[in-house]
């Protein structure tokens, strides 16, 4: 027997295994001495789409060992990045910081804060998620009223001094708010919110699924002030979608969730963080690199056009691209993550696709609508508030937040812009279909210089009404509307980033991040997640969803990822557990007195 060469080979089949070869054969005596296998190649990661879900999913995949590439079609963060304002920077100033919309990442987010903890930034110990700061309040501006401010306490906060003018203003809102909503009203709007807290699932997921909120709420009856701050402003503000037509259970789902969180239950911070420099200086751009850092690939400018499906083998055999010269290329991996918004995503798939997994042709009953950012440049500061502004009688739904008293570390005259501009008020316009104040037209119908003439019109009426001019037309510098935004005042005026809103029924046709595709996955706010929100937590945990399954498909011995559902209070199992079963006898809730 020859002991050297069956050492050999032994030695070979060891190594084939260990790297997942496998050598058919024997080795003929006197052949050349084997060579071990290279070990096998990390499996490759297709992610089509760099925003928040995008760049979680290439985030948690790096970090387990795979090769990952994102394809973005122009620029990482999506939805969630700031931009610069073009030929606005003068002498060695940065230009004037923009964005799609202002960030907001309250303390009922707990899957985007873990992330944000574990992307470095100098000076940090937690990471990025040191960059978030808290407002100190919060307002209600109406219009023709005193604004109604409220504080906002968390630990470390330190309340401004207040002025006998700022007192009195603020007792008058209160109790002006108070009045202007019948007390039998008020105590009907909250008995109904005890019903939702008390229903159980099964109710949430189909009766109040089916029920608009406005029906929920009784708002047809009411007054107009129980109308626009319980019902409109509740719905088209915060949850950005029409009361008229919003799932009851999605709105009171967030409410709940913000209800605890101001209770100090199940929360990860104060109610309401903002970050504390322009998006892409505190997050996005250290993200960026801390991914390159872990091998990351990125290729910006490219555009996904199809999901090529292989009906032979059931799987997704290739990806068409456009690359940044308009070529058209075919890319491979060895799986796929489509982290791009629905709007965008499901003009990839194909009949073929659609077919093998009918939970993407549901995505088409999906329905988007315009929340648009503009930000408005001043050159004296306005004395508005310390956090955001809910302009809940403007006909395009404003909320509003000044951002340089924010960002502490940022001189914003010296460091952006040409030295004018000493603060930014960055505003989100919710409503584009109703007419405004100035031109009796609709956000849509207006040009874009129309939409901010109007725009401006509006947050003035809301915080110029009670004998102070705050915000004046000789402080404005300049302003800038999102240019994904794009045909205004045309008969077909488009825009390239929508929202998902939640109709009723919208959550049984969200999709679940795995596919029946055994090499697709799904990511993006549109996914079903705990939170049912279109918001970037729901687009980071949709991201870990899609990762996890990705894991189990492959049988990846790598770690799970955590994902943290919302917050439920112990308190309430009990009744919910007793509606489940009034529930399945066709009973109302216990306190649903209609």
């Amino acid at each position: 027997m020859d002991r050297t060469g069956s050492s050999r080979r032994t030695f070979v089949a060891g190594a084939a295994a260990a790297t997942g070869a496998v050598a058919v054969g024997t080795v003929a005596l006197g052949a050349a001495p084997a060579v071990a296998a290279e070990p096998a190649a990390a499996p490759s990661v297709a992610v089509l789409g760099g925003g928040v879900a995008g760049l979680t999913a290439a985030h948690e995949l790096a970090e387990r060992g795979f090769r990952v590439t994102v394809y973005e079609r122009r620029a990482l963060g999506g939805k969630a990045r700031s931009m610069d304002v073009p030929d606005s920077a003068r002498g060695s100033r940065r230009p004037l910081p923009a964005e799609h919309g202002f960030r907001f990442i309250p303390g009922i987010y707990h899957n985007l804060p873990d992330t944000m903890r574990r992307i470095p930034f100098p000076g940090n110990a937690n990471g990025v998620w040191d960059n978030l700061v808290a407002p100190a309040e919060m307002s209600f501006a109406r219009t023709g009223r005193e604004d109604l401010r409220i504080p906002l306490p968390w630990p470390g906060h330190r309340p401004a001094e207040l002025t006998l003018d700022e007192i009195r203003r603020a007792l008058t809102a209160l109790l002006d708010t108070a009045r202007s909503i019948p007390l039998h009203e008020a105590a009907y709007f909250v008995d109904r919110f005890l019903v939702f807290l008390t229903s159980c699932d099964e109710r949430r997921d189909d009766t109040w699924e089916r029920t608009p909120w406005w029906e929920f709420l009784r708002a047809d009856r009411m007054s107009y002030d129980y109308q626009r701050i319980l019902a409109v402003g509740l719905t088209r503000n915060i949850v950005a979608t029409k009361a008229e037509e919003a799932s009851t259970r999605t709105v009171a789902t967030l409410l709940e969730a913000f209800a605890f969180n101001a209770l100090g239950r199940g929360a990860d911070g104060p109610l309401d963080r903002i970050l504390n420099l322009p998006t892409n200086e505190a997050w996005i751009d250290p993200w960026a690199a801390h991914l390159t850092g872990l091998g990351v690939e990125f290729r910006i400018g490219w555009t996904v056009r199809e999901l090529t499906y292989d009906s032979a083998s059931g799987r997704i055999g290739a990806v068409v691209v456009e690359d940044p010269q308009g070529i058209r290329r075919s890319v491979t991996a060895d799986h796929y993550v489509s982290a791009m918004p629905v709007e965008h995503a499901r003009r990839t798939w194909s009949a073929a696709l659609r077919a093998a997994d009918p939970q993407l042709a549901r995505c088409d009953r999906l329905e988007t609508d315009w929340m648009t950012g503009i930000q408005f440049y001043l050159t004296e500061h306005a004395p508005l508030l310390a956090g955001h502004a809910n302009c809940i009688d403007s006909p395009w739904s404003l909320t509003a937040i000044q951002q340089a008293s924010h960002w502490p570390s940022r001189d914003f005259s010296a460091d952006y812009g040409d030295g004018a501009a000493v603060d930014c008020l960055s505003v989100d316009i919710s409503e584009w279909d109703r007419p405004g104040i100035l031109y009796g037209k609709t956000a849509k119908q207006c040009t874009r210089t129309e939409v901010a003439r109007e725009v401006w019109a509006q947050l003035k009426a809301a915080f110029n009404d009670t004998g102070r001019t705050v915000l004046k037309d000789s402080a404005l510098h300049s302003w800038f509307l999102d240019p994904g935004v794009d045909g205004l005042g045309t008969p077909n005026p488009t825009n390239e980033d929508q929202l998902l809103v939640h109709p009723v029924g919208t959550f049984h046709n969200r999709p679940k991040a795995a596919t029946r595709i055994p090499n697709l996955f799904l990511a993006g706010d549109y996914v079903a997640v705990d939170i049912d929100l279109a918001t970037m937590e729901g687009a980071n945990a949709s991201a870990r969803q899609a990762v996890n399954a990705l894991l189990d498909r492959t049988g990846s011995p790598a770690a799970r990822c955590t994902v943290q559902p919302l917050f439920r209070a112990p308190e309430l199992e009990g009744l919910k557990r007793h509606d489940r079963l009034r529930y399945r006898l066709g009973l109302r809730n216990a306190l649903d007195v209609g």
